[in-house]
């Protein structure tokens, strides 16, 4: 923050900045200030009072858990700061800047530094619990590891959801994301000649599903091309159910892992097929969950 951001308002390295980085902090560095004033102000004290007594860490992240949604906010603008830095990672600004730090990595290994730490909270909480057998705090503990992997999921499915492409209306009308996933899908319409059991006759549609609270959305999943780490999937919208017209019959005969979506009185009805059991039941805890 201060070796490259606050060197981007720095008048002596004005001459040495690309036009597109002009006014476009934001856009490379998201809410990094907003985390680093966290940490270094509020959750790091925290965590020094428990010095004497670590079991007490499960707390520090109980009481702050809602501060932790900074890095869902972070997560959501990386593709933005991303694609920014693929334009000017070669300019003479952050190699000057890169020099002065002397520091061996670029700029980017530091952009990443916020995601990486998002996911080892969970593995810190994971060891302080193999050691915390039975001591006060154990409780905490498990509910803070809970939490952070919550947050883990709740990221992980917002990230997919800003890849979403051709949706008309604004997303975030319909409530939170709170699964996603790719299933195969059987479509069937009542208006049609289509009957159910000729249905498994057909090829199934591969789509992935995004399970907001508000409504269900069908999606085909695009590989885009790209090296390694710029290779991003986008989804192509392609229909949505509102879940307040749903409903579910949870077997399908024939296979397990299959449940059947239907839409305002079976006028259409869709056969999922998830890739495990496990996956399906989750799905329909989830569904069950809004629907009653």
């Amino acid at each position: 923050l201060q070796g490259y951001r606050a060197e981007m308002d720095n008048p002596a390295m004005l001459i040495l900045l690309p036009p597109v980085l002009r006014n476009r902090k934001d856009v490379l560095f998201g809410n990094m200030p907003e985390i680093y004033d966290f940490h270094n102000k509020i959750f790091l004290h925290s965590l020094e009072s428990c010095l004497g007594a670590p079991e007490r860490v499960g707390c520090c992240f109980l009481d702050r858990r809602e501060d932790f949604q900074m890095y869902e906010k972070y997560c959501q603008n990386k593709p933005r700061s991303e694609s920014l830095w693929r334009q000017c990672s070669e300019s003479s600004f952050f190699q000057e800047c890169q020099r002065k730090l002397e520091h061996k990595l670029g700029l980017d290994s530091y952009l990443l530094k916020p995601v990486q730490r998002l996911t080892k909270y969970q593995l810190l909480l994971k060891e302080l619990l193999k050691y915390s057998t039975s001591c006060d705090g154990v409780q905490e503990l498990q509910e803070a590891l809970v939490a952070m992997l919550d947050l883990l999921k709740s990221v992980n499915d917002s990230m997919h959801q800003i890849s979403i492409t051709g949706y008309d209306g604004d997303l975030s009308e319909l409530g939170k994301v709170l699964m996603q996933g790719s299933f195969s899908v059987w479509a069937g319409h009542r208006k049609g000649p289509t009957k159910m059991k000729d249905l498994a006759r057909f090829k199934p549609m591969q789509r992935h599903l995004f399970l907001y609270e508000k409504a269900l959305v069908f999606c085909k999943k695009r590989e885009e091309h790209g090296d390694g780490y710029d290779k991003t999937s986008s989804y192509s919208f392609k229909h949505f159910l509102k879940m307040n017209a749903v409903g579910i019959t949870e077997n399908v005969k024939g296979d397990h892992r299959k449940f059947e979506i239907w839409y305002s009185g079976r006028e259409e009805v869709y056969v999922v097929q998830a890739q495990t059991v496990d996956l399906k039941m989750a799905w329909l805890n989830e569904i069950r969950k809004i629907l009653f």
